[in-house]
């Protein structure tokens, strides 16, 4: 981001903003970014975001579950709408009607919003990490 300060202050703006002032849940919103994570089999954002998960109460076996890609058994509905939409992203984003209507039920308007964005952003992060070889500490 100090290789462009004014396209990586507006980045840094949008991931304040989906962070800390949107609708999702702490864990539906660490469980999307590790969706994102997995999906890009990006290290670093997996090492920063499992530990976060963690501290907002997500349990080893869902990190694991989504890391290594099984089926994540949730018991919060809301978590689970918001999980099958952002996989449902991260497969092409070709969502249909009927599965939209489901999610818009379940989530609202807003948080799908929040979640598309959400996922476009650590896409975004994910990408540049591995462009530029961002290591993960130790």
């Amino acid at each position: 981001m100090l290789l462009s300060p004014d396209v990586g202050t507006a980045l840094q703006d949008l991931g304040v903003a989906v962070r800390y002032h949107s609708s999702l849940t702490d864990r539906a919103r660490e469980l999307a970014i590790l969706q994102v994570a997995a999906k890009w089999d990006c290290a670093f954002e997996r090492y920063a975001h499992e530990a976060v998960g963690r501290r907002v109460g997500l349990a080893q076996h869902e990190i694991l579950a989504v890391r290594d890609g099984s089926p994540l058994e949730l018991d919060d509905p809301f978590e689970r709408s918001a999980a099958a939409f952002v996989a449902a992203l991260l497969d092409g984003g070709n969502i249909g009607t009927d599965f939209y209507e489901d999610c818009r039920a379940a989530l609202g308007d807003c948080a799908l919003f929040e979640l598309t964005t959400l996922v476009g952003y650590y896409a975004t992060l994910a990408l540049q990490l591995r462009v530029f070889d961002v290591s993960v500490p130790g």
